[in-house]
């Protein structure tokens, strides 16, 4: 049977995966960028975004027993005190007014040597950034585009412009260096 079959191995043990999750998200609480395997990085982000949830919560909690409950349990998870530190202290603070998506995955492509693992770039995302934006419905037609491109250039015409240089006095016109050809 197939039963609790919902994660990736990773080819480890229960144990060796464990505490590599807590290796990986200390590090990437610590410095805010890690470069891994892009398995580990889409392992990772689960992981460490439900210890952010659980560091905003902590912040939101009015009584400090429950604030320490949900720091508690962030260090089961991650055994790296100084990490958990700083994950409450200072990095909740910038995921404050995001519902979620805290971390991004760049996918780096096959660069290791020896096995040649495709590698992945995982970093916290900014506060500030929305990311990108997506369409709304079905791309309108051909023939659609290329009248609003059409139009735009017309419609956006400069209010004015610079004469040409003939209309110019000779007192205005540009000098020209002596290694140039007058015409």
């Amino acid at each position: 049977m197939r039963h609790q079959k919902h994660h990736a191995s990773l080819g480890v043990t229960r144990e060796h995966r464990e505490s590599m999750l807590s290796n990986l998200a200390a590090a990437l609480i610590t410095h805010g960028r890690i470069q891994t395997t892009l398995t580990k990085a889409r392992v990772l982000r689960p992981f460490i975004e439900k210890l952010i949830t659980k560091a905003k919560h902590a912040a939101g909690k009015s009584e400090k027993k429950d604030a320490v409950h949900l720091r508690r349990l962030v260090l089961r998870d991650i055994r790296d005190e100084d990490a958990v530190t700083l994950l409450f202290n200072e990095k909740y603070k910038e995921f404050v007014n995001r519902a979620g998506g805290y971390t991004r995955i760049y996918k780096l492509g096959p660069q290791r040597l020896g096995d040649a693992a495709e590698m992945a770039l995982i970093e916290f995302v900014k506060a500030e950034d929305t990311g990108y934006k997506k369409s709304k419905g079905k791309r309108s037609s051909a023939k659609g585009r290329r009248k609003s491109k059409a139009a735009a250039p017309a419609e956006a015409a400069p209010a004015t412009e610079a004469p040409p240089a003939a209309a110019l006095p000779a007192a205005e016109k540009p000098a020209v260096a002596e290694g140039e050809a007058k015409s």
